[in-house]
């Protein structure tokens, strides 16, 4: 079951042909991890999707409000038996159906699902981890690459070229020819004591999840956190290597081309992260 703008109802009964989201890309959407009920992040997804909306010219309902939206989840939750346990939500917003490129309103509608999750808290991957460049298209290094809108279809591109060539991921470059993120997460990568992630200003998506790990690393005397453009050269120097986002937390590379990496700085971030989400 999905709640559709607040309506519980089955999944094959909702998507028109003229959806704006399906038609124009015309959407955004929110990936969200629930644990036994609870919300992980909430605050900061909710800030994210308003502010998204707002770059989009959408217009946002008086009722939009963080409480509302969160009962909405929990219902989605609760109505498909996910109460007791981990699920993955998915928090679509469209705009109204109407118009071609020109939209007839700037009204939303919403829609929320939800699937199973194994894990309750994030575990570190210990396997094996290996990424490349995927370089046959660029990622414009502007405000709208920085939302979670329904254009992805480098992501997708990009992912069909891992599974073609047995990678588990890869590096997307900005058209700066700069590292800005891996297909599904942004990217950080240790060197000594420092731990450096790509600036928003260079296309980089303003995940939730690089948000938790930056502000826990500013809190960590032992580590710096720099956020500042990554060269490719710059990746086979580095002696750690991660991926970041709120479905698997954090996720260690193993091996980019000739270089292997280890993993331990990912392992002590998983664990204060952990701790935290506990805490909060």
């Amino acid at each position: 079951m999905i709640n559709f703008n607040g309506t519980l109802a089955a999944e094959n009964n909702i998507l028109s042909t003229q959806n704006r989201g399906y038609a124009y890309g015309d959407a955004l959407f929110e990936t969200i991890k629930v644990s036994h009920g609870k919300i992980l992040f909430w605050e900061d997804h909710y800030f994210r999707l308003m502010a998204s909306m707002r770059i989009l010219r959408m217009e946002i309902p008086m009722a939009f409000t963080m409480e509302f939206l969160e009962e909405e989840i929990t219902k989605t939750i609760e109505v498909n038996g996910f109460s007791n346990e981990s699920a993955r939500v998915k928090l679509s917003v469209h705009r109204s159906e109407g118009g071609l490129y020109t939209p007839e309103t700037n009204e939303v509608e919403y829609i929320i699902s939800a699937k199973s999750l194994a894990e309750h808290f994030y575990l570190i991957n210990d396997g094996f981890y290996e990424v490349d460049l995927f370089k046959d298209y660029y990622v414009s290094p502007s405000l709208l690459s920085t939302l979670k809108t329904n254009n992805k279809v480098l992501n997708v591109v990009g992912s069909v070229f891992a599974n073609e060539n047995n990678l588990n991921n890869c590096f997307l470059l900005n058209t700066d020819k700069k590292v800005v993120e891996a297909l599904n997460g942004n990217v950080f990568l240790v060197k000594g004591n420092t731990i450096k992630t790509p600036p928003l200003s260079d296309g980089c998506l303003k995940g939730v999840m690089r948000t938790q790990l930056i502000n826990l690393i500013k809190n960590l005397p032992d580590f710096e956190l720099v956020e500042e453009s990554v060269s490719p050269f710059e990746l086979q120097k580095a002696d750690e290597i991660f991926i970041t986002n709120v479905i698997t937390g954090i996720q260690p590379v193993s091996k980019y081309r000739k270089k292997v990496f280890g993993n331990e700085t990912a392992k002590q971030l998983l664990q204060k992260l952990n701790v935290k989400i506990r805490l909060g």
